[in-house]
């Protein structure tokens, strides 16, 4: 959805309410977030010996974590998404401006130049603020893959945030903090690039000139591209939480490409869409903020023209 330009009057109200409703919309579907995470990183956390055997699927792994840890602990590490979302709006709404000013093109420009430069801009954009923030990602992974299982040490591999960053300072550096970086930036450019650009350019060939719109055409176009950019962009998501799995371990993946071929290799391709199953459920919501937002839109450019 368009993020409102940091020269509006309304920017902090903007920011605070977005950031509001973000934090609303990540905790309800904290416990679903938790069980993605978990199922796309258990090949590292068996390789490491947090976890006893794999989750077969995500009833399964849903059945095991609440009954191991208890209801509460299927929100663990939403704490530090929720952290994350009020500076990040800020840097999203903040940034936008600056790097559109950076990449403009001409306004007679085709499309396809204005299509590079919405991308461009928009994953300088996402990509700096992922860059800032990186590590609030990365302890929310690492607690939410902290897992207990009946027959362990039933103990924590952290006690916090906090606890979390500590110890792979001491482990690890700075650089263990940002491990999965370059693969998380290069999933954010396919992901908006597919998202912005194709909702876009079929959305120009569904809205009638009369400017009556069909909800459900919408609704179905949202579902669709969100979807569909989710799921193509989900094995860098994937790879990404693996590479902070090997903070603190005695093994690591010489880069972003050696994890890709050696999971690929060792469970299947399969298992870079491990937990997809939830992205599936959760494109709904992003399909129908996408689909309200549009058609609030030009509701009131329609409303300005009588």
């Amino acid at each position: 959805m368009p993020a409102p330009s940091s020269n509006s009057k309304n920017f902090p109200t903007d920011v605070f309410l977005g950031g509001i409703s973000a934090a609303f919309s990540t905790t309800l579907f904290a416990p679903l977030e938790r069980m993605k995470i978990v199922l796309q990183s258990q090949g590292e956390m068996v390789k490491t010996g947090r976890l006893n055997s794999r989750y077969n699927g995500v009833v399964d792994c849903g059945r095991r974590l609440y009954n191991n840890e208890g209801f509460i602990a299927l929100f663990r590490g939403n704490l530090a998404k929720v952290m994350g979302y009020f500076p990040g709006q800020f840097l999203n709404f903040a940034l936008k401006d600056t790097f559109k000013l950076m990449f403009q093109v001409d306004p007679r420009s085709g499309y396809f130049n204005k299509f590079a430069s919405n991308i461009a801009s928009g994953a300088a954009a996402d990509g700096t603020s992922l860059l800032l923030l990186y590590p609030i990602n990365y302890t929310r992974t690492r607690l939410a893959n902290d897992v207990i299982e009946r027959g362990g040490s039933g103990q924590r591999q952290f006690n916090g945030h906090i606890d979390a960053v500590r110890k792979t300072l001491a482990s690890d550096g700075v650089r263990g903090l940002f491990r999965g970086l370059p693969v998380s930036i290069a999933g954010i450019m396919i992901y908006r690039g597919f998202y912005f650009g194709l909702y876009d350019s079929v959305k120009t060939f569904l809205i009638p000139r009369d400017g009556k719109i069909n909800p459900a055409l919408l609704l179905t176009l949202g579902y669709t591209v969100t979807l569909s950019a989710g799921l193509l962009s989900y094995p860098f998501d994937t790879i990404s939480k693996r590479l902070m799995q090997t903070s603190m371990a005695n093994y690591k993946y010489s880069s972003s490409f050696d994890a890709l071929k050696t999971v690929a290799r060792t469970e299947g391709v399969v298992a870079l869409w491990r937990g997809a199953s939830i992205t599936i459920i959760r494109s709904l919501g992003g399909a129908a903020a996408l689909a309200l937002y549009d058609m609030f839109s030009i509701y009131k450019q329609a409303s300005r023209r009588v």
